[in-house]
């Protein structure tokens, strides 16, 4: 692996899996960790889950399955740029929404309120939980036995994990995945490219909502200049393309301030291999301060111009109380649910019941969730 960066991660070096397996002879063990993802059925499911907008509410929204795509595209490009390997990058971004339940954050808040007695619930420890335990494809294993490499990343993308949820110290007690220090180079440009991808296409879809106008945008950092240089561009275009135009400046300008930061960050540390990046005491890869900046001031103004719109905020409100709701009645209930799940969740009112439900839960769709409350709720409706 010549081509790659002397701090990238090397698929032929990989830690290798729980549970051992012959490697393929056409893929390299990370190409596989991204094969096994986009068959599981977690994966196909982020197709019917929120970003933001309810599924319903109109076909151009994003979905989780389109975010991560995205994510997922951004990732591959910065990571050839910088030479790191691109398939590892690519299979932690295809993988970091897993473990969201419907209905967005609504819906992941209203599960963390019910699961609080219990050890909480948190989407990043889900994605584990779903990778490494709830997928049911192989006869040998539970989970899809990704690389070391994989569960690592995923585990802490985020950054080093000190108090970790749960379930990622459980199962780091029993496969070790270095929690505490930086995640690899990799998982860190996936991370990135997910807070990219999140700012392009809400600032997208905000847009397109007309939650916003394009002159509500002017003050920003970033997101103004692109705005002023996409009409320049678009002055006898239809409409549409000033967004268009807009959102493929900010996506420009934010992987090239990504690109040449990092750049920066690794000419100073001088990483000789992918663990000197997990021993620095900063991340490697990061925007700059300015754009660090621009981003926290993008994201209140999307905090507060769309996430807490009043139009978003009717449909927040019904989908907590819609997961809240299916919780209570489950946990205190297991035999509402299907068979396969039953069994798993024994008694009613339990620790083992509320985890059952939980996962029961996160792994709906939009769709399905409304569609099981409408049938536990409504007399009229056969269950």
């Amino acid at each position: 692996m010549t081509d790659l960066a002397p701090w990238a991660v090397r698929p032929n070096a990989t830690r290798g899996r729980l549970h051992p397996e012959p490697e393929s002879a056409t893929r390299s063990p990370f190409q596989r960790d991204r094969d096994r993802i986009i068959h599981s059925s977690a994966f196909r499911k982020l197709q019917y889950k929120t970003q933001v907008f309810v599924n319903h509410e109109g076909d151009f929204f994003r979905t989780r399955l389109t975010h991560s795509i995205e994510v997922a595209q951004i990732a591959r490009s910065v990571a050839r740029e910088l030479a790191l390997d691109e398939d590892l990058a690519e299979a932690l971004a295809l993988a970091h929404d897993l473990g969201h339940p419907p209905f967005g954050h609504a819906g992941e808040e209203a599960l963390a309120l019910a699961m609080k007695p219990f050890g909480g619930f948190d989407h990043n420890a889900q994605s584990l939980r779903v990778v490494t335990l709830l997928e049911s494809r192989y006869a040998g294993f539970d989970g899809l036995n990704l690389t070391w490499e994989a569960l690592e990343g995923l585990a802490k993308h985020n950054g080093p994990l000190r108090k970790p949820p749960a379930y990622v110290a459980e199962y780091a007690a029993r496969h070790e995945i270095a929690l505490t220090t930086q995640p690899s180079a990799e998982a860190q440009v996936a991370a990135l490219a997910d807070d990219i991808a999140y700012h392009a296409h809400d600032l997208d879809d905000g847009w397109r909502a007309q939650l916003f106008a394009p002159a509500d945008l002017a003050h920003l950092p970033v997101v103004g200049p692109a705005v002023a240089e996409a009409a320049r561009a678009s002055l006898d275009v239809p409409p549409p393309r000033l967004r268009h135009e807009t959102i493929r400046r900010v996506i420009h300008a934010m992987i090239t301030d990504l690109v040449e930061e990092t750049r920066r960050r690794a000419a100073a540390l001088a990483p000789r291999d992918a663990d000197a990046v997990r021993s620095a005491k900063a991340p490697v890869v990061a925007f700059s301060p300015p754009m660090a900046e621009a981003n926290r001031v993008i994201k209140e103004f999307l905090s507060a111009r769309m996430y807490r719109h009043w139009r978003v905020n009717r449909m927040t409100a019904k989908a907590r109380r819609v997961t809240g709701e299916l919780f209570a009645l489950l946990h205190a209930d297991p035999s509402l649910l299907p068979d396969d799940w039953r069994g798993r969740a024994g008694e009613g009112g339990t620790a083992r019941a509320a985890q059952t439900v939980a996962d029961y839960i996160a792994g709906m769709t939009d769709r399905f969730a409304r569609e099981e409350y409408v049938r536990l709720t409504d007399l009229s409706v056969r269950g």
